[in-house]
């Protein structure tokens, strides 16, 4: 009987969170995942065994019949490959990913266009991808027409990121990747092409550059919207500031060099400039009725990792009780801002406006 929820990942900063949320629902029947026993044992004694500990290392080949009891696996860890979540997928086992890798979501959702899977897989969990793709869904169900959708995400300094989460930003500071612009695919750099964003009257306007969220690569597919961008900005202007000169002064070269890289992530880690605030301003351009339309919508809210891992609980608990169709979808695809919103307004702030 498959019946248990694999955390891969679950004694991380998001993970963890995750599993303390699915154990107050599912008792006994969590298990968090890592490559070392002790941290996992001693987490779930926090839980008072609620959730139980599981040593498994995705990165070494494992007995596929470990997967015969589970009806859920959640991923908080990147990978290299699509081999676990696909040996997942094909075994009738529920699949969800919380991870932002971009061209690994890509080559899943491709896997999955196969027709092989016999479990459901979701992708794009979390703030951005996540919130930022149910915001956009809703952006453009307010509108007819949809021509264009802005997405701009202000993230502060003073919050406590997972290590995960700062190599993947650090590692992007200085990429070329695509977006979508009229339909056409086009290279752009990150941390170029600035915006003023109005993120509301207790933050102000700030400055925010591109950045390669995979939320406007998946969002210009699953939604066909023509043009679709996303920018990213730090609560402490003077940082975001440095970070786009850096940039501009050739900083893609030295973080090529491993000891750099590494004190550039390390630095991330010890600062605590701003709070632990963030916002998600996503801006809806089309018509209504012929007429030039706006949609903006604003989520504010503090401690984005726990954002994050309350969305990834939502959505495991609706794989975990609610039969889907096999393949594998991004969070849009399946669920509404509207089945997050009971919780969602407890933890943020949430306004839409239409011009």
């Amino acid at each position: 009987m498959k019946d248990s929820i694999i955390v891969v990942g679950g004694y991380g900063h998001v993970g963890g969170t995750i599993c303390k949320e699915l154990g107050e629902v599912f008792p006994g029947k969590v298990y968090a995942a890592g490559r070392k026993r002790a941290p996992a044992e001693a987490f779930c004694r926090e839980t008072d065994g609620k959730v139980l500990p599981l040593q498994l290392d995705i990165s070494k080949p494992f007995d596929a019949s470990l997967l015969e009891s589970v009806r859920l696996v959640v991923m908080c860890l990147d990978q290299t490959d699509t081999a676990f979540a696909e040996a997942c997928l094909r075994s009738g086992t529920n699949y969800m990913d919380v991870s932002a890798n971009g061209v690994f979501l890509t080559d899943l959702e491709q896997w999955g266009r196969l027709g092989e899977a016999s479990g459901t897989g979701v992708l794009s969990i979390g703030l951005a991808p996540g919130l930022t793709n149910l915001l956009a869904g809703e952006a453009q169900r307010l509108l007819e027409e949809t021509a264009q959708l802005d997405i701009s995400i202000m993230l502060g300094l003073g919050d406590k990121h997972g290590r995960a989460a700062i190599e993947w930003t650090v590692d992007n500071l200085c990429i070329d990747f695509e977006v979508t612009q009229e339909h056409r695919r086009v290279k752009v750099a990150s941390f170029t092409d600035g915006k003023l964003i109005d993120f509301g009257a207790e933050l102000g306007r700030k400055k925010a550059y591109r950045f390669p969220f995979s939320d406007q690569q998946t969002l210009a597919q699953t939604l066909g919207v023509p043009t679709v961008s996303t920018r990213l900005g730090f609560d402490q202007e003077r940082m975001t500031k440095v970070v786009a000169g850096l940039r501009t002064l050739g900083i893609r070269q030295l973080l090529k060099r491993p000891w750099i890289r590494q004190a550039a992530i390390e630095a991330f880690e010890r600062w605590k400039l701003g709070d632990d605030g963030f916002a998600i301003k996503v801006e809806g351009q089309g018509s209504v009725d012929n007429k030039e339309t706006k949609v903006e919508w604003l989520l504010q809210g503090r401690d984005q990792s726990k954002i994050t891992a309350l969305v990834a609980a939502e959505v495991a608990k609706s794989l975990y009780t609610t039969e889907f169709s096999p393949g594998v979808f991004h969070i849009e695809q399946l669920f509404r801002l509207e089945q997050m919103r009971d919780w969602l307004e407890k933890q943020a702030s949430l306004t839409v406006a239409v011009r």
